[in-house]
């Protein structure tokens, strides 16, 4: 087994440094946090040049028809460069799950723009228990017409069409699409500890949308979805502890006290070992869970979950040992550590923390008889 990047895949990951490096760099996505949304169309229209939108969709729609691994390199420079606005929400999170649930003229309407740049996405699941599990879905629809509401929805604010996950016929699940200007919704902003990607509140009161999926097609288009988001999570995230051991190793050789650099000291080397250690195994995980996702491998559904659970670990970590090696200054505006910081803390509860994503590997684990026998959105199904 090839355990690096092909050369293609390593050109592709250099190519996306050497843009973002030109195209936004720290002081761009500082003045992109203080504008309305955390959202540059500018910047978006130039991922969409680049064909990043449509890396993993299908050529037919727009799209660029690449794999996972390759999806993986590029968001590990998006985590690295921490590009803000909806790109993740919509070309990723969203447009893996309509690819899946939506029929070939649904797919025209909602999945071309999408990959083409031209128009964005989110997907709206978690309510008041604050769950990511689609069993802990609640709102109810009753026909085409949706009530109640979604919390947590990343950039719902710039994004065209909302993927909304609610309870439909026999209390099963389905997956619909909302437009987000539509009569009857309403987007309310909330805090958040990540700058660069903001979430909000929906309301939906008699909103009408249009069915994608519903049942067995619904469950295993959000579980397929959520799979290939959690593994872009885990490399976006991988990114951000690569820049924060840079920043953190260049401020220890040039920050002197006592007369030396700290980094001459053996307890700030502990730190960035620490913080290599973390860096290299979500690296690692990510790469795999991807390559399994691609190649249908039946250790996929464990990778997936296991790399997820190792960044969102990894990440703070690393976070907290290059504000640690900083000292007070790490956590001050002036400072990039605490931007990385924000979008790791953020992303390690996004789409499941660690804690959640144990649990699902100790599900499999425990009893992988009855797991290994039931179809993947069954598996998913279970508590």
């Amino acid at each position: 087994m090839n355990f690096g990047l092909s050369e293609s895949q390593r050109i592709l990951q250099a190519s996306a440094r050497k843009f973002f490096s030109n195209e936004c760099p720290l002081a761009e996505v500082r003045k992109i946090i203080e504008s309305p949304h955390a959202h540059s169309e500018e910047l978006y229209k130039k991922l969409a040049g680049q064909g990043f939108t449509g890396i993993i969709l299908p050529e037919a729609y727009g799209g660029l028809g690449l794999g996972k691994v390759e999806m993986v390199a590029l968001l590990e420079e998006m985590g690295r460069a921490l590009i803000p606005g909806p790109y993740f929400s919509s070309a990723i999170l969203a447009g893996s799950i309509i690819n899946e649930a939506a029929d070939e003229h649904q797919k025209e309407k909602y999945l071309r723009p999408i990959a083409e740049g031209t128009q964005k996405a989110t997907l709206a699941l978690v309510e008041e228990q604050g769950s990511w599990h689609p069993n802990s879905v609640q709102m109810p629809a009753g026909g085409t017409t949706l009530n109640g509401t979604k919390l947590f929805v990343t950039d719902a604010a710039v994004a065209g069409t909302i993927v909304v996950v609610v309870r439909y016929h026999h209390n099963d699940l389905a997956l619909f699409a909302v437009d987000s200007k539509a009569k009857g919704l309403t987007i309310t902003p909330m805090p958040s500890m990540d700058l660069t990607r903001p979430v909000y509140a929906i309301k939906f009161l008699d909103v009408q949308g249009e069915l994608l999926a519903m049942g067995a097609h619904a469950r295993s288009a959000l579980h397929h979805g959520l799979n290939i988001a959690e593994v872009a999570l885990a490399a976006e995230l991988t990114g951000g502890m690569q820049r924060g051991i840079e920043i953190t190793v260049e401020y220890a050789k040039t920050r002197k006290q006592f007369g030396k650099p700290i980094g001459g000291y053996q307890a700030v080397q502990h730190q960035c070992a620490d913080m290599y250690f973390f860096t290299e195994g979500s690296r690692s995980s990510a790469l795999y869970a991807a390559w399994a996702l691609d190649n249908q491998h039946p250790d996929a559904e464990k990778a997936v979950a296991i790399a997820k659970m190792y960044a969102s670990d990894g990440g703070r970590e690393v976070g907290n040992r290059s504000i640690q090696v900083h000292g007070g200054m790490g956590f001050t505006w002036e400072n990039d550590c605490h931007l990385y910081y924000r979008r790791a803390k953020a992303s390690e509860v996004m789409l499941g923390d660690a804690s959640y994503h144990r649990d699902r590997i100790a599900t499999m684990i425990i009893d992988p008889v009855e797991v290994s026998t039931t179809t993947l959105e069954e598996a998913f199904a279970l508590d």
